[in-house]
């Protein structure tokens, strides 16, 4: 029942669960019937996370499935705009893994500040912002208002892996 209450409070904006207490992220992510997965390690001349005073830049991420693997396919041809969408919710979960590996307690974001999203689709597929919402929607979910973000959701011809998407994050932390 305690879990319900919560996951109604996340859903209708309320941010308080059972008993009047704030809801944290983890607690939302919870309701949400989800899991951080682990942070994979870099694949390349990079690190996840680079934080500059306040602000902490998160690497791109692309999606991986349950076994591991990395998702691929070209939207309008390989993959549908919601299994892109997916794809890009995918992304900003390991994202969040990725910020409280560097972090520590997902409570100290202030706000998401800037989410990238970038589409592998075909010419003619004009709804990115429809696939990047997969991943602000998930945003708004876990941080409440701090999870509204400015954004950019641009098409590009191919995306390492072949993935479908990459998200990319700038997140502000207290003080």
């Amino acid at each position: 029942m305690k879990r319900l209450l919560l996951v109604l409070c996340v859903f209708l904006g309320g941010g308080r669960a059972a008993g009047g207490e704030a809801a944290t992220p983890e607690q939302r992510i919870a309701a949400l019937g989800l899991a951080l997965p682990e942070v994979p390690a870099a694949v390349a001349n990079y690190v996840p996370a680079v934080r500059s005073g306040r602000l902490v830049f998160l690497a791109g991420q692309i999606a991986r499935g349950p076994d591991g693997k990395f998702v691929a396919g070209k939207v309008g041809r390989d993959c549908t705009e919601a299994q892109a969408a997916e794809a890009a919710r995918t992304c900003a979960l390991q994202l969040i893994a990725a910020l409280r590996a560097e972090v520590g307690d997902l409570a100290k974001v202030r706000r998401v500040v800037r989410v990238g999203g970038f589409v592998n689709c075909t010419d003619d597929f004009t709804a990115q912002s429809k696939v990047v919402n997969g991943a602000s929607d998930l945003l708004v979910a876990v941080f409440g208002d701090a999870g509204r973000h400015a954004r950019a959701a641009v098409g590009v011809p191919a995306l390492p892996a072949g993935a479908p998407v990459e998200i990319e994050m700038i997140v502000e932390l207290r003080e």
